[in-house]
């Protein structure tokens, strides 16, 4: 029985190639797309799962009030591992991380004449109990027990010393500002997945980190990253209650509250407002996995259209079939294999264009996925085909299954109201989420070249920045302040300043400030930016009052706060007046207008500078047009001073696009899913028109012959599919703007959601639907009437 299904699915199949060919392309397009999809889905939620202990490592956030709410965030003072483990009985092991990408740029390791860029971490004793780290060579033990050894990955190891070497014991230099030096190998450990969220090169004791920044055994500070292990039956909202007002203890200014969430889950629900964990990248996963849905919906409502509207082709075929004694049962299953061939046909087409597409697709997506026969993937693959055969074909199969077989046959069986309503319905579902993806995509668009292109309160063009070797010597430290000063005196050199941390989104917190006027209990994170002489000057912001640092030593004595620090703290005039930190007392000498330097997801924060002469990060400002020769004598000079390291530039504009990356990804990877939508619409509409104006041939011979112009049976077969798109456009309009409403909220900075949007993607689709249905509409107009009605 189901060979002789199969058997006349086929010849049904092959006898109709135009009907077979726009169901194939439809099909196997949506399924490629759902596939596409589901491995990107499926890699996002497998990010940081790779922990032994996954289900008891927490991380420990900061939740810091403030006049327009609370600020969540990451940064933890360095002494809260040790302190967290010594007194909360529920944590059994607790580590303090001061991640790669901390600071500013990679350092540079290097043994004899090899010298690598590396990203180096810092971790406490407690790390590899933490995480999932196994050496190959070495021990743990080894690092932890010694300020002066670090760990190599694989890689690296292997890059410097060669493949199969014994590395343990062996030295190596690290040149990274000032923790420069030279460094014993204690082991090698193997480097995280491709789908860990922390990537590094090398493992350095924190104790080290400790010794170059004595600010760490400071409870006011915020730089490191805090992880603890709960122990096993600690119920995590009770942890919670007790760590909140942890840091108080420590400090009775310190209003800030602690609290743990699970490391593997920050990932994709990293997003919080005023304190509450709202989303994150989730949001992204989401909207894929229905954007997924939505695609192979409308594919399945192509073959629905497409077999019901030709169903008067198959009328007498089912007729015959019910007179000799065929059940419905039996004909159901007919069409449902139809379904499912078709089905299985367009997986194995859809499993090629995958294949094609995944290379460019880890490209635009920065992720390193592969196409392998997982036992989950083929299931999944399976399970998704088997749902779209017997969803696409589900409705055509009892549709033509539950013809009168006297009606048929006598050749009076006529469309109802209700079939026609299914079919239009089915139309207007497809055009209304053609709508929410071009509205969707244009939204995404204007954000993004809103965020590139906004006046950040400093000029981010022609700047440049590199890294250069910085050790806490005076000598050296001399050396380095002269070769800065030959960098300002290079031709097509404007500016050139030194600084630490960077401007797009890392850099050190400091509170416990005192300053004139302090209410009793408050307490105000800053952020600290330290720079070098003229770096205001060099990046271009605009003083609100009073003057920049000094040009001599005096600068060491003041400081200069944002707006947002001033109002905050609630001074006013406050040029002059003095303010302490840490047993420092800093005069302020000037206030700058607020500028960006986060995340336009973030406002503004109270931030301040502190000067030092001479910082391991160089900041040049570049004259227009001169940018290629200038950049080529500062490397010349670069290897004059620093003989056998890289000269490894960024432009600023790079780093500040790199922080909407994933952004990016979301827009372009959504105009090419809307674009796929579209033209899977558009296949369907194609051949539901082709249908319609076959069905409509004797009516257009009739209208031809009295009178009718080929304009006038163009405009009568468009009019139908023109009616349908302004329902759709009424449906998917607020529906759409809505969504895109609260995905512009995340956004402290953002674009206004005018009518222009709606208008271009309205007008857009109606292009669109016209040129593809008025192909067929003139197509059957042009045909001789006489050839129309002469046809049976």
């Amino acid at each position: 029985m189901i060979k002789s299904y199969l058997k006349i699915a086929w010849r049904s199949l092959i006898k109709d190639r135009q009907f077979t060919l726009l169901n194939l392309l439809g099909l196997s397009t949506g399924l490629a797309c759902t596939l596409l999809i589901y491995l990107w889905v499926t890699d996002e939620l497998r990010v940081d799962k790779h922990n032994a202990k996954d289900a008891h490592l927490f991380q420990v956030m900061v939740n810091q009030p403030q006049e327009d709410g609370i600020k969540t965030g990451e940064h933890t003072p360095g002494l809260l591992a040790d302190a967290l483990k010594a007194e909360m009985p529920e944590v059994e092991f607790a580590t303090t991380v001061v991640p790669a990408e901390w600071f500013s740029n990679n350092g540079v390791v290097s043994v004899g004449e090899t010298q690598l860029k590396a990203g180096g971490q810092f971790v406490s004793r407690d790390y590899f109990d933490v995480f999932t780290c196994p050496f190959t060579q070495g021990d743990a033990s080894a690092l932890t027990g010694d300020k002066n050894t670090l760990a190599l990955s694989e890689e690296m190891a292997e890059k410097l010393f060669g493949a199969g070497q014994n590395v343990v014991g062996k030295t190596v230099k690290w040149d990274e500002g000032q923790f420069s030096g030279l460094y014993r190998v204690g082991g090698v450990f193997k480097s995280n997945p491709s789908n860990a969220s922390n990537q590094f090169d090398i493992l350095f004791n924190f104790e080290q980190f400790k010794a170059r920044r004595p600010g760490m055994e400071n409870w006011g500070n915020s730089d490191p990253n805090t992880f603890v292990i709960l122990k096993n039956g600690a119920d995590l909202a009770s942890f919670n209650e007790k760590i909140r007002h942890f840091l108080k203890t420590k400090n009775k200014d310190n209003d800030f509250q602690l609290f743990a969430i699970r490391y593997s889950d920050k990932y994709l629900h990293g997003q919080f407002e005023n304190g509450v964990q709202t989303g994150g990248r989730i949001t992204y996963v989401r909207l894929f996995s229905v954007i997924a849905v939505f695609i192979l919906v409308i594919a399945c409502i192509n073959f629905m259209n497409l077999s019901t509207a030709k169903a008067s082709g198959r009328m007498k075929e089912v007729g015959i079939k019910k007179v000799l004694g065929a059940l419905r049962s039996s004909l159901v299953m007919q069409h449902l294999s139809e379904s499912l061939m078709l089905t299985l046909v367009s997986l194995f087409a859809a499993v090629g264009m995958v294949m094609l597409l995944l290379p460019e697709f880890n490209s635009i997506t920065g992720k390193k996925i592969t196409l392998s026969p997982d036992p989950t993937l083929i299931l999944a693959a399976l399970s998704i085909t088997l749902i779209t055969g017997l969803l696409a074909g589900s409705y055509p199969a009892l549709y033509l299954s539950g013809f009168d077989p006297v009606s048929v046959l006598k050749g009076k069986l006529k469309n109802t109201a209700g079939e026609l309503l299914v079919r239009r319905g089915l139309v207007v579902f497809q055009f209304a989420v053609s709508v929410i993806f071009i509205v969707s995509v244009i939204v995404v668009y204007r954000q993004i070249q809103f965020i590139q292109n906004r006046n950040l309160g400093y000029n981010r063009d022609h700047l440049i920045h590199f890294e250069i070797p910085l050790e806490m010597d005076s000598l050296k430290l001399k050396a380095a302040e002269g070769f800065l000063g030959e960098v300002k005196n290079t031709p097509g050199v404007l500016n050139a300043s030194s600084y630490y941390h960077n401007l797009t989104g890392r850099h050190g917190a400091i509170s416990g400030f005192e300053w004139p006027g302090k209410l009793a209990g408050t307490d105000i994170e800053f952020s600290n930016l330290e720079v070098g002489y003229n770096f205001m000057e060099t990046v271009g912001m605009t003083l609100r009052e009073g003057r920049f640092f000094s040009q001599n030593q005096n600068a060491r004595n003041e400081i200069i706060f944002n707006e947002s620090a001033i109002k905050s703290m609630g001074l006013k005039d406050p040029v002059g007046k003095t303010v302490k930190f840490w047993g420092m007392e800093r005069q302020i000498v000037g206030v700058v207008k607020d500028f960006n330097f986060e995340s336009l997801y973030e406002p503004v924060k109270p931030c301040f500078f502190q000067m030092y002469p001479i910082m391991p990060n160089v900041m040049v400002k570049i004259q227009s047009g001169a940018e290629e020769q200038t950049i080529a004598r500062l490397r010349r000079l670069f290897q004059d001073h620093h003989k056998g390291l890289v000269f490894d530039y960024q432009f600023l504009d790079e780093n500040y696009k790199a922080l909407y990356a994933s952004e990016r990804r979301v827009g372009v990877l959504s105009r090419y899913f809307a674009g796929l939508a579209i033209v899977i619409s558009c296949l369907g509409l194609f051949g539901l028109a082709a249908f319609t104006a076959q069905r409509r041939q004797k009516e257009i011979g009739i209208r031809k012959v009295v009178g009718a112009s080929v304009s006038n049976v163009v405009l009568m077969l468009s009019m139908d599919f023109v009616k349908l798109l302004v329902i759709a456009l009424l449906i998917a309009f607020p529906l759409v703007g809505w969504v895109m409403y609260q995905w512009l909220a995340n956004f402290a900075f953002r674009i206004d959601l005018d009518a222009g949007i709606f208008l271009i993607a309205a007008a857009g689709l109606a292009l669109v639907t016209l040129a593809t249905v008025g192909f067929q509409a003139v197509k059957a107009a042009l045909v001789n009437p006489v050839t129309s009605l002469k046809m049976e």
